[in-house]
């Protein structure tokens, strides 16, 4: 007998969540290549939705310049401005030796992709190094990736029950018809209740402003990006990104609302606990 789906969720959930959360703790090198599967997978699925609009992403390219913007904010090989200028001069200039349709369609989906999922995705390394300073404070980061984690899975579960059990109005009916205002301001109410709690029971070191700031990111643009992702795959006309995660579909279906999410809360960081 076939699995049913809902099972399927449960059964990836319980498998893919400790691997996540063991990333988030020990940083350094594992938390990279996390950051590096989930970014790379990300932008090879991104440019399977594009190729349905009839254009054509450098995805050698775009994959080298993701993970040049990713390794470069662990490594910090160069200043983040010359590696932004890196990337978009090497994609503009290997366009011409391409010939594939529209290249200003090939180059600017190529670049959409490389700057949304490369740089964004990066934003996630800087936070997970934001306590690197202090050795006895590295584990601050984790603590708080793994955090921000949970309040994005809260946010989406809220969202997604209470929506379903009490959404009348549509938030967002051309981009996802299933999604309503109750169930997205569920959400929202939901990813500051678990930033609370999370500095109730371990982020003691962060600041009440950081504290409630991540949770209204991750309960307003964590949903955004939810959005945006839907509006690559509506244009696009599929269902979800891939169908690489048994019963999720795809990276880029699962990690939308974090990849949106990181650089804000990262700006956030760097305002009010530097």
């Amino acid at each position: 007998m076939a699995m049913s789906n809902g099972v399927l969720r449960v059964l990836v959930s319980i498998i893919a969540i400790p691997v996540i959360l063991a990333a988030s703790y020990l940083g350094g090198f594992f938390f990279l290549f996390f950051v590096l599967v989930i970014s790379l997978i990300s932008f090879y699925e991104f440019s399977l939705l594009v190729r349905n609009k009839n254009m054509h992403v450098n995805l050698f390219m775009g994959l080298l310049g993701v993970f040049y913007l990713v390794v470069n904010s662990y490594l910090k090989l160069a200043d983040s401005y010359a590696s932004l200028l890196i990337v978009v001069a090497a994609l503009c200039a290997i366009e011409l030796f391409r010939n594939k349709n529209s290249s200003l369609l090939n180059l600017g989906s190529t670049l959409l992709g490389v700057l949304y999922i490369g740089l964004f995705s990066a934003a996630l390394i800087s936070i997970r190094e934001f306590y690197i300073q202090s050795k006895e404070n590295y584990l601050h980061g984790g603590f708080l990736i793994i955090c921000i984690f949970a309040a994005i899975w809260i946010c989406d579960s809220a969202a997604y029950y209470i929506g379903t059990a009490f959404g009348k109005h549509k938030l967002f009916l051309r981009v996802s018809p299933k999604k309503s205002w109750e169930g997205a301001i569920a959400g929202f109410v939901f990813a500051i209740l678990a930033m609370i709690a999370s500095k109730i029971i371990v982020l003691d070191f962060l600041s009440w402003n950081s504290t409630i700031g991540i949770g209204i990111i991750v309960g307003v643009f964590g949903q955004i990006g939810d959005l945006i992702e839907s509006l690559f795959k509506r244009d696009s006309g599929v269902k979800d990104s891939s169908g690489l995660i048994p019963g999720h579909g795809g990276i880029f279906d699962r990690f939308d609302s974090l990849i949106f999410s990181a650089p804000l809360i990262l700006i956030l960081l760097l305002w009010i606990e530097r």
